[in-house]
């Protein structure tokens, strides 16, 4: 599988990428989910941003983004490390 797919209105995203990006075992990955340990928040992108996606996915105390295109491809990645604190709430919320 490709690192990100996006077919039908889905987007499935390897393992490995998530893993990398929260600090987890991608093995992991699937059961964090499942569980609610790791959420996420998908936008889309309007007006000079169409056909792109921003997906962000949250663990703990690490905030990973992705910006990505409608083929798949990785534009931008980031991610924030806040350690033993938990996230901030602001980082949850959309249009923050």
């Amino acid at each position: 599988m490709p690192e990100i797919e996006i077919q039908d209105g889905t987007i499935q995203v390897d393992a490995s990428v998530l893993g990398e990006g929260l600090g987890v075992e991608p093995s992991c990955v699937p059961e964090l989910l499942r569980s609610g340990a790791i959420t996420s928040r998908c936008e889309r992108g309007i007006g000079e941003d169409e056909g792109r996606f921003r997906l962000t996915f949250f663990h703990a105390g690490r905030r990973l983004r992705l910006v990505v295109e409608a083929a798949g491809r990785i534009l931008q990645r980031s991610t924030i490390d806040f350690g033993d604190r938990p996230l901030p709430g602001a980082l949850r919320r959309p249009g923050r």
